[in-house]
């Protein structure tokens, strides 16, 4: 299954907020109801929302071109509305950018450049998987947090490419799963496509997983990234952090699995990236019902910042790079 994709002029979509208890495909005509997806969690997840911009421009530049509109200021105004949806994620824009760029080609072009994106997102997750199961060889017993999985991409993801890999080798005893609250991408998402896919799992909270891993129970912490600034910082769904914190109080690797499009050179740290905060009605509510003491108020991050030098190893299509590597593009390790 694809979690997104262009079918018959429109974009299609999974909406991930009806998962896990029903799969129902969305098919979406215009770049405004697609920014209102990517709002809505929707289509969620840093490569996913790569190929969202890239096919949400292109959707601009088609229904502009079928109503005799003058092309550039359709896409630049639908240009400007996907990147404001969530400004965190550096793919969204990324993708936004890649369908633009031959805009003076007209909307043909920009189409096969947006295609050329969700491309480019399969081979990679696919290529993510199978460097970093080579990289965690003997790992059994491995954690993760929130999604990044196929429903993140376009068919297999970041990290849970790299677990299915793991799993399709015989190597996995069991993967834990962080809730990931509020919204439990873990225990909604990330549990179904293992499910899915036959793999081992045990949903834990948040709160669980630093006595786990500083336990002895974990070999391995695996994560995806929203953006990965250029001094190798880190920037990953709310809780990232302290999982990355007790990784390295145990000594056990913290592997960052992304593609080469969340790395943001032009970005100095995470301190420079704008966290995204949402309605503080996600903290307080859990699955439609107030769960808070009355009067309370809520604070809502969606993200928090890893810091480089807590991350054993970012894994991409192209390379295994260390925090410090990451703006020369020097890799620690050959990946051929």
């Amino acid at each position: 299954m694809r979690t997104i994709d262009w079918v018959d002029g429109n974009v299609k979509i999974v909406d991930q907020t009806l998962l896990p208890q029903q799969t129902r495909f969305i098919s979406i005509s215009t770049a405004t109801n697609l920014a209102e997806a990517i709002r809505r969690l929707a289509v969620r997840g840093a490569m996913a929302l790569g190929v969202a911009g890239a096919l949400g421009v292109a959707l601009a530049a088609v229904r502009a071109h079928e109503r005799n509109l003058p092309l550039g200021p359709a896409v630049d105004e639908a240009a400007a509305l996907l990147k404001r949806a969530r400004p965190t994620a550096v793919n969204l824009a990324w993708g936004v950018d890649r369908a633009l760029a031959p805009r003076d080609q007209g909307p043909e072009a920009m189409l096969a450049a947006a295609l050329a994106v969700r491309d480019a997102d399969i081979r990679a997750g696919r290529t993510i998987g199978a460097n970093g199961a080579a990289f965690l060889q003997g790992s059994r017993r491995v954690l993760t947090h929130c999604n990044a999985g196929a429903l993140a991409g376009v068919e297999c993801g970041t990290a849970l490419s790299i677990i299915g890999a793991l799993d399709r080798a015989e190597q996995l005893e069991v993967v834990y799963v962080c809730e990931t609250r509020p919204l439990l991408q873990g225990s909604r998402l990330t549990a179904w496509e293992l499910r899915e896919a036959s793999i081992r799992y045990k949903i834990i909270v948040d709160g669980a997983a630093a006595g786990l891993i500083v336990g002895g129970g974990v070999d391995a912490v695996i994560v995806g990234a929203d953006r990965i600034s250029a001094n190798g910082d880190i920037v990953n769904k709310v809780g990232t952090l302290s999982h990355a914190l007790a990784a390295r109080r145990a000594g056990i690797p913290f592997v960052v699995a992304a593609p080469e499009a969340s790395i943001d050179p032009a970005c100095p740290s995470g301190l420079h990236v704008p966290i995204e905060e949402r309605d503080p009605a996600e903290v307080l509510y859990m699955l439609g019902h107030f769960v808070a003491a009355p009067g309370s108020s809520g604070f809502n991050p969606a993200f928090d910042i890893t810091p480089a030098d807590l991350v054993s190893t970012i894994i991409t299509e192209e390379r295994i790079v260390v925090p410090d590597q990451a703006t020369t593009g020097s890799p620690d390790v050959s990946v051929g």
